[in-house]
């Protein structure tokens, strides 16, 4: 899907955690893969979106050609405005909950799409956000769940029981209080723990994958002072230091 059609058609969007076995761009291209478990996954997103009568479909394993240096950095710095332009928002969890009852707290700690970096923007930028359990039975939407996941995750409740589908005001949080919200996650690349939160503060980097966590995050330090005048995080230091801070929820 181009920016053009992306901007004007109405499609659905994956949130899920990487697994093994994932149906991957090449796959696509070449026709094989349908026998791996990640093609289940692509399936049921793609029957979910076509129930809820959306045509078109966007899930980064099978989306994004990785092979290629360009399409990748342009895929990281464009996702944030990806998934807010998004008709709607599916969550993937790998947790199951009793039926007809809400996931609590303590159930979404348990879901290891509640720590990952590149999952923070995928639940705070869509205007909508629907959870789905590991067997995709329906467990409720961002508003009904937005007790236990401020509680899971630290982010300020207003961000997640809001009802307007309009972009959400970013600028309205400090830098300091959006940086927190991710103190807690985690990414499999070091550098990506950086470039997870590029449209959290909306600029733009060239990934440089080997150049390691500190490196990544002092550019994003850095690229965040030439864009704003709000310096309260540079008291964090690195990012290591960082992480030892409680998430603030105000």
């Amino acid at each position: 899907m181009n920016e053009s059609a992306r901007a004007s058609l109405p499609y659905a969007i994956l949130s899920h955690t990487w697994e093994a076995e994932e149906y991957l761009y090449e796959d696509v291209r070449n026709g094989t893969g349908k026998d791996k478990r990640g093609y289940h996954k692509v399936k049921k997103f793609c029957e979910l979106a076509r129930s809820n009568e959306y045509r078109y479909g966007w899930l980064d394993t099978c989306c994004i050609d990785k092979s290629s240096s360009a399409e990748l950095s342009e895929a990281i710095n464009s996702m944030f405005n990806w998934y807010q332009q998004s008709a709607i928002c599916y969550v993937y969890l790998d947790i199951d909950c009793r039926p007809n009852t809400l996931p609590d707290e303590w159930q979404l700690m348990r879901a290891r799409w509640i720590s990952r970096g590149w999952t923070l923007q995928e639940l705070i930028a869509p205007g909508r956000v629907a959870f789905y359990t590991r067997s995709w039975v329906p467990c409720g939407d961002r508003q009904t769940l937005s007790l236990p996941l401020s509680k899971s995750t630290g982010i300020s409740l207003d961000v997640l029981d809001r009802t307007s589908v309009q972009p959400l005001m970013l600028s309205s949080y400090s830098i300091a209080n959006r940086m927190s919200w991710a103190a807690k996650r985690e990414t499999t690349r070091p550098e990506d723990i950086a470039y997870c939160l590029l449209g959290l503060f909306d600029i733009h980097l060239p990934l440089l994958y080997g150049e390691g966590q500190a490196k990544a995050f002092r550019r994003l330090q850095e690229e965040i002072i030439r864009h704003s005048m709000d310096l309260s995080f540079l008291a964090w230091g690195d990012w290591d230091k960082h992480r030892q801070l409680p998430s603030k929820r105000h």
